[in-house]
């Protein structure tokens, strides 16, 4: 196990998308556009009406992994969480229909429907990085 900590909170970004807005692109512009470097997406709420994202289905190494895509079909975004590693997002997603919930890898392509309101908090002083390691699996690391 490993564990990276700061008690430098930097910027707090609301990021409010309007219709036609695609998510995961948008947060890349706002990281380039702010040089956002190590951040957490907390929360994130809103409609979709295309949705890309993939799911691994096995346990052995490669990974297989399932990419979905929905599109012209309403669905709710109930939850992103995940980190920004040096400028990079590893997001997940949580979306639901009228009968289920969908969760996975947020992927470019998920587009908004009404509104969707993310929020980004910048952190200080972590130098964070994914580094793929001997087992090919990319592992997050502290860089000096």
């Amino acid at each position: 196990m490993k564990y990276f900590s700061t008690d430098k909170i930097g910027r707090i970004f609301i990021l409010s998308l309007h219709p036609g807005d695609y998510i995961l692109e948008s947060i890349k512009e706002l990281v380039e556009k702010e040089s956002v470097k190590d951040a957490i997406v907390v929360s994130a709420i809103g409609t979709l009406d295309e949705y890309e994202m993939h799911y691994v289905l096995t346990t052995g190494f490669p990974p297989q992994n399932k990419f979905e895509h929905w599109k012209d079909k309403p669905l709710e975004l109930a939850h992103i969480g995940g980190i920004i590693a040096d400028g990079e997002p590893h997001l997940h997603v949580v979306v639901s229909d009228s009968e289920k919930a969908y969760a996975g890898h947020l992927e470019k392509g998920c587009r908004v429907l009404y509104l969707a309101e993310i929020v980004i908090i910048e952190v200080k002083g972590l130098n964070l990085k994914r580094i793929r390691g001997e087992d090919r699996i990319q592992r997050l690391t502290r860089i000096s």
